[in-house]
C-alpha cells in the first residue's frame, strides 16, 4: 500500500484570486512525489472530491479502474503523495454536488538514480519514536526523505550542471519556503521545490580581489532576504618563513576531495636575508542583497595577520591557515559565530563592526606545543541554542588515533573575556562496531548539529560513517538511518557520503514549500 501524506491541507480561497490554473501543469514531468493539486474555484461550490489514478488515461472507465486515492477538499487545494517515481499519473476534480467528474489532467514522476531505491537508499537503523512527520535533506544524495526512508523529492540538474557529479554541500529549507546550496567554490542557489532558480550568488570576485568567491561550506538565506555565505581570498601571510621549510600538504582550505588549493608552497617573495613570504587563503564572509550586491563583508585575515595563529604548528612545521568551515549568524543580538576547523576555535564577531568580541579555543604562544583547548578539535557547524548555549559537531580529531565524535553544549562567559564551560555532550556512536575498535575510526570532514523545537538534536556523522539521527536532550536516540549506494561489482550496499544534512520537523514548513513551487500571479 503507499504511504499518503498523513496533513491534508485546503486553504482558504483568498490564498490565489479567480483565475488560478491548474496545477501540476499538464504532462508536466515532477522531481517530488508530495505533490500540491490546486484548481480554480467554481461558483457556488463548496466542496470537491479529487481523485487520481496511476497511468495516464483519457477515457474515464479506464481512469476509474484505476483510482488509487480520493478525498475531498472544501476549497481549491490540497497536498497528497503518489507512490512511485518514474511513473504516470492522471487525476481530476469531481463537483460534488452535481456529482459529475471533471476533466482528466495528466502528469508524471521523473526519476534519478538517487531516488531509484535499487541503487540508493536511506536504511532505517531505529524507526521514530517521535518527528515522524519529519523529512531529512541528503546532500550527499541530492534527495529528500521520510523517517520511514522513502525519497519524496530530488534536486533535479540545474543552471547546466550535473548536480550528481557537482559538490553539492548544505542543502536546507529556508524561511519563506525555498531550498539554497552550494556548488562549492563554483556556485550558490535559492531555488524552488521545482528546482526553478529563484537566486544565484554573483560569484564575481568583488570581495576575493579574484576571479571568483570560491564559496564553501555554508550558505544562509537572512531574515530580511539578505543572503550570508563564506568564501576566500588569496593573501601574502606577513610573517617571514625560513627558506628550506617544508610547506607541501599545509594551507590547503577546502577538503580533501576538493579541486581548490591556492598553490602556496612557492616563495612569492624574499628579502636579503632569504626569508619567504607564503600566499595563504583567507576565510570572508559576505553578505549579498536581493539584487546581488556586496552588502556587507568580513575578511579573517585582517584579524589573523595580528593573531597568534603565527606560532600555530602542526608535524613540526609552521601551519597559519585557519580553514573556515561554518557560520551562524544570530540576527537578534547581531553577532556571527564562525568556526575554524585547522586551529580548533570559534571566533565571536560583533556585526556589522566586524569587531572579534571574543576567540574560543587554544592561544597558541612561541616554543609552546599545541595542548587542544579542552572541549572541542576541528569541530563544524556551529551553532546558538534558542536558550543561549553554544552548540557544535565536535570532529574530535585531537583524541589519540582519532576518536569518535561528539555533540557539545557550551555556556558563553561574561562579555569581554574568558572560555566557553562545556554543559552537555553526547557520545556518538557507531552502530555494531565494538567501542575497542573505535579509534580505528576518523573523523577529519563534514557533520553537522541542528537543535529542533523540542531541544532535541538532528545529527549528521558524515565523513567515513554518514548516520543521520535524533537525539534526545536525555540522550535517548529517537530515529537513526544510514544513506547507502549499491555496490554492483562487490555485491554490497555502501554508505554514501554526506557533508551535511538538514531536516525539516514541522509540517507547515513543509506546506509552504510546496506552494512555493507555483509561479506567482
Amino acid at each position: 500500500m503507499p504511504k499518503f501524506l498523513l496533513v491534508v491541507l485546503c486553504c482558504s480561497l483568498t490564498f490565489f484570486n479567480a483565475g488560478s490554473q491548474i496545477f501540476p501543469k499538464e504532462n508536466s514531468a515532477l522531481n517530488y512525489r508530495i505533490v500540491g493539486f490546486s484548481f480554480p474555484t467554481v461558483p457556488d461550490e463548496n466542496k470537491y472530491k479529487i481523485e487520481i489514478a496511476a497511468g495516464n488515461y483519457h477515457s474515464v472507465d479506464s481512469f476509474k479502474r484505476n483510482i488509487f486515492y480520493s478525498d475531498y477538499c472544501k476549497n481549491k487545494k490540497i497536498i497528497a503523495e503518489v507512490p512511485s517515481f518514474g511513473k504516470q499519473y492522471t487525476w481530476r476534480i469531481t463537483d460534488d454536488n452535481a456529482g459529475s467528474g471533471g476533466e482528466l489532467h495528466h502528469f508524471s514522476t521523473a526519476i534519478i538514480p538517487e531516488v531509484d531505491t535499487s541503487q540508493w537508499r536511506l536504511r532505517i537503523v531505529q524507526e521514530a519514536a517521535k518527528h515522524k512527520d519529519a523529512y531529512v535533506f541528503l546532500d550527499g544524495n541530492r534527495a529528500l526523505y521520510d523517517m520511514s526512508g522513502q525519497p519524496v523529492w530530488f534536486l533535479p540538474d540545474i543552471d547546466g550542471f550535473l548536480t550528481d557529479k557537482s559538490k553539492l554541500r548544505d542543502m536546507k529549507l529556508t524561511n519563506r519556503g525555498t531550498i539554497t546550496f552550494i556548488y562549492e567554490e563554483i556556485g550558490a542557489y535559492e531555488v524552488n521545490y521545482n528546482g526553478d532558480v529563484l537566486w544565484k550568488a554573483p560569484n564575481n570576485g568583488a570581495v576575493s580581489g579574484s576571479s571568483s568567491e570560491y564559496y564553501h561550506h555554508e550558505f544562509t538565506r537572512l531574515g530580511n532576504g539578505h543572503y550570508m555565505i563564506l568564501g576566500v581570498e588569496a593573501q601574502l601571510w606577513n610573517k617571514h618563513v625560513p627558506a628550506g621549510t617544508d610547506l607541501s600538504g599545509l594551507g590547503g582550505h577546502a577538503d580533501a576531495d576538493s579541486s581548490f588549493m591556492f598553490t602556496h608552497t612557492d616563495r612569492d617573495r624574499h628579502d636579503s636575508s632569504d626569508l619567504g613570504y607564503m600566499t595563504l587563503p583567507f576565510g570572508t564572509i559576505i553578505e549579498y542583497d536581493e539584487h546581488g550586491n556586496v552588502a556587507w563583508s568580513w575578511k579573517s585575515a585582517d584579524y589573523f595577520r595580528r593573531s597568534d595563529i603565527y606560532y600555530h604548528f602542526e608535524h613540526g612545521r609552521p601551519n597559519p591557515t585557519a580553514h573556515e568551515n561554518s557560520f551562524y549568524f544570530d540576527e537578534d543580538s547581531k553577532i556571527i559565530y564562525l568556526g575554524f576547523r585547522n586551529i580548533s576555535r570559534v571566533l565571536k564577531i560583533k556585526y556589522p563592526e566586524g569587531i572579534v568580541l571574543n576567540s574560543y579555543g587554544e592561544e597558541f604562544k612561541a616554543d609552546v606545543p599545541e595542548s587542544g583547548n579542552g572541549l572541542f578539535c576541528r569541530q563544524h557547524s556551529v551553532r546558538r541554542s534558542d536558550d543561549g548555549y553554544l552548540y557544535l559537531y565536535n570532529n574530535n580529531m585531537c583524541a589519540s588515533g582519532g576518536g569518535l565524535p561528539q555533540i557539545i553544549k557550551m555556556k558563553e562567559p561574561a562579555p569581554g573575556s574568558g572560555q566557553l564551560k562545556k554543559i552537555w555532550e553526547y557520545d556518538c556512536t557507531i552502530d555494531g562496531l565494538s567501542a575497542d575498535n573505535h579509534s580505528t575510526y576518523r573523523f577529519p570532514s563534514g557533520g553537522n548539529v541542528i537543535e529542533l523545537q523540542d531541544r532535541s538534536l538532528f545529527v549528521n556523522m558524515s565523513s567515513v560513517y554518514s548516520k543521520v539521527f535524533i537525539v534526545s536532550n536525555k540522550k535517548d536516540v529517537l530515529w537513526s538511518a544510514i544513506p547507502e549506494k549499491w555496490n554492483p561489482a562487490q555485491k554490497r550496499w555502501d554508505m554514501v557520503y554526506q557533508y551535511r544534512a538538514s531536516i525539516i520537523d514541522q509540517p507547515d514548513d513543509l506546506e509552504n514549500m510546496i506552494w512555493q513551487s507555483e509561479p506567482v500571479r
